[in-house]
């Protein structure tokens, strides 16, 4: 029985929840909505509205608890500078739970969308953004310089070089060794 113990532990060990709920805390942050499982999203409430609590204090006290649970200086700046404002006005209820009706399609998991309740700081985001990483957009790089990877380019003698060389023999290579002599 249960008594007393309250909590999901969500098949994982005290490390790996909480590695978790500090990734589902930043991406509903960076976001403002995320799609997981049901019992994901009850438990992740627990970790979001108390910093968003936390954050309209905005005392160094604050800012420091809320890099204990975040790790990262530019969103606990931007959770004390964006989001906390737009929640000054209301007591409590920062997120909303929605269940999806149709549940994930491997495992049949029950799914839902957890989502911040006011979403204006979502708009902030402009269109050059968009295409760099979430990491790029958390840090706020400024310096505009984002190198893309280059793939090779394939010319057409090389690419017939390639298929006549793979279609050569259909004869399977033994992968078997010979025992003894």
């Amino acid at each position: 029985m249960r008594h007393r113990n309250s909590g999901r532990k969500l098949g994982r060990t005290r490390e790996h929840r909480k590695a978790l709920f500090r990734n589902l805390a930043t991406a509903i942050l960076v976001h403002g909505r995320i799609t997981t499982t049901e019992p994901k999203a009850k438990e992740i409430r627990g970790v979001v509205e108390p910093l968003i609590t936390m954050a309209q204090s905005d005392t160094v006290h604050a800012r420091r608890q809320a890099y204990r649970v975040l790790g990262n200086h530019q969103l606990v700046k931007k959770l004390f500078d964006i989001i906390a404002p737009e929640f000054k006005s209301i007591p409590g209820g920062y997120t909303r739970l929605v269940k999806l009706a149709l549940p994930r399609k491997g495992d049949c998991a029950p799914l839902a969308i957890i989502e911040l309740t006011r979403g204006g700081h979502l708009n902030a985001v402009s269109e050059g953004d968009k295409d760099k990483g979430t990491a790029e957009r958390v840090a706020g790089a400024s310096s505009g310089k984002t190198k893309k990877a280059k793939t090779p380019k394939v010319t057409a003698a090389k690419s017939t070089a390639r298929k006549s060389s793979s279609s050569g023999g259909n004869k399977p290579k033994s992968t078997h060794r010979k025992i003894g002599s």
